[in-house]
């Protein structure tokens, strides 16, 4: 049997998802329409789609949060991994995933110490990269023709800059009307700073010689913007030397690191920016005094220099007179020099005359060693022509020792044509050929196949020795 219990849980009514969904959604959006909740900003993203999505954290819970895209381009502070921050918003239910989430509308630093933590994390990342070295500083223009001002177009505080520029050193002055805080006044103070440096430098309105940034003084969430990136980075990469005036004395934002000069005050940004015209027409009319009074001490030295140059003066006749014995003792000297340069030279002839000696002195010794010389000359000649003599006599035994004569007188016979060439082969010559027959006594000429019987050869008369011949010219050929 079922209990009581059992049929009230039956009989009760069921619903949908979506019902129920809405009913927590309802509930929750009623309950709460509007929170502030603080909490530390964790696992931010930010896609393609502007939307900003991160968690707020505390030590135990995580709380799911959004800001739509046209909210955070207007918030003040934008959220930053790790930060300590108050969200200000609505909660809602994502029915699509069965989890609720803070519609975010306004961001604020968890108290001062959060935005100062921040601002020494950002300093030091800044000063890391270089932005904020001395040697990037630059000198600040004399007497600077243009002053540029970006500040709040409204307030005391471009009034108490153009009154003070005014009353110090006639300068002309633009002014780039910004908001100083609040939402988008970064982007403002960044773009002003950045349009200074791109006016063309002559023109209507031509590029000032000087920037000076400025605001009156507030707490650190009113100085804020002087605190962001876009606004240190446009500051020190401006190229016209920049005056930082933010604030009171004691108050200190990045810009201040970055710009060429800080100021305590704003009046104070006007008084180092441009001279007193009064204390320089002082300083000038100084000057033109201490100039005044030197070149009045030079003159007067001057003409007491004069005055003693003309007491040191001679006259001319005493001058000539001067000059005249200077002339007179010159020439007394150059005629004693004269002789003592002539007694000189005949002393040096003297020497060189008893060097050279005698003509015939001379003479004798040439005319012995001519002697020595032929004598010598005729040896070598004797020694020269008995040496020649010796090789042509060896000459002329080789020369008789290979003459063809020899040959001849061992019964062989030279034939030759009458052109005097000589026959070597039976086939040279052809038949009826007139020859020469060279024997070792005489030349004999024939016809070679003439048909006559040839004589006999008479007998060798070995008592009488063959006469010599002049060898033919042709001898060479018999080898």
């Amino acid at each position: 049997m079922p209990t009581e219990q059992s049929d009230a849980l039956t009989n009760t009514p069921y619903l949908t998802i979506e019902e129920l969904s809405s009913a927590v959604k309802k509930t929750i959006e009623g309950r709460f329409e509007f929170v502030r909740v603080r909490g530390e900003v964790s696992q931010l993203r930010v896609p393609a789609s502007g939307h900003v999505y991160f968690a707020l954290k505390d030590e135990k819970n995580t709380l799911s949060s959004v800001i739509w895209r046209g909210s955070a381009a207007l918030l003040s502070v934008q959220p930053e991994e790790g930060l300590d921050v108050i969200c200000s918003g609505k909660m809602t239910t994502f029915g699509g995933q069965s989890r609720y989430q803070l519609i975010v509308s306004d961001v604020e630093i968890a108290g001062e110490g959060a935005l100062l933590k921040q601002l020494e994390a950002r300093r030091r990342k800044l000063a890391d990269e270089g932005l904020f070295d001395v040697a990037r500083k630059r000198p600040l223009p004399a007497f600077p023709k243009s002053i540029g001002v970006v500040t709040s177009p409204t307030g005391a505080v471009i009034r108490d800059i153009l009154h003070r520029l005014s009353e110090r050193f006639g300068v002309r002055v633009l002014v780039w009307g910004v908001n100083v805080q609040g939402s988008g006044s970064a982007e403002q103070i960044a773009a002003a700073i950045e349009g200074f440096n791109k006016l063309p430098e002559t023109g209507e309105v031509a590029r000032p010689d000087l920037l000076i940034v400025a605001r009156g003084g507030g707490s650190i969430e009113d100085l804020w913007s002087f605190n962001e990136e876009i606004v240190v980075r446009a500051a020190a990469a401006s190229a016209i030397p920049l005056i930082s005036a933010v604030g009171h004395e004691t108050d200190t934002t990045l810009i201040d690191y970055a710009s060429d000069l800080r100021a305590p005050t704003p009046t104070a940004a006007a008084e180092l920016a441009t001279p007193v015209a009064a204390d320089i027409k002082a300083g000038l009319t100084d000057k033109q005094a201490r100039l005044e009074r030197a070149a009045g001490r030079q003159i007067e030295a001057a003409q007491q220099n004069l005055r003693g140059l003309q007491r040191g003066l001679l006259h001319p006749r005493e001058l000539i007179a001067r000059h005249q014995q200077s002339v007179d003792i010159a020439a007394s000297s150059l005629h004693n020099g004269l002789l003592r340069r002539m007694e000189g030279a005949a002393t040096r002839l003297a020497n060189l005359a008893e060097r050279l000696g005698s003509p015939s002195q001379r003479l004798a010794q040439v005319s012995e060693r001519l002697l020595v010389c032929g004598n010598q000359l005729d040896n070598l000649i004797a020694r020269q022509f008995d040496i020649q003599t010796q090789k042509l006599a060896q000459a002329g035994r080789l020369l008789e020792a290979n003459s063809y004569q020899r040959v001849l007188e061992r019964g062989f016979a030279l034939v030759t044509y009458t052109s005097g060439a000589a026959i070597k082969r039976s086939a040279e010559a052809p038949k009826g050929a007139e020859v020469v027959i060279q024997f070792v006594d005489a030349a004999r000429h024939a016809s070679l196949d003439g048909g006559e019987t040839p004589p006999k050869a008479p007998k060798k008369d070995s008592s009488k020795k063959p006469r010599k011949t002049d060898p033919s010219p042709d001898q060479n050929e018999l080898f």
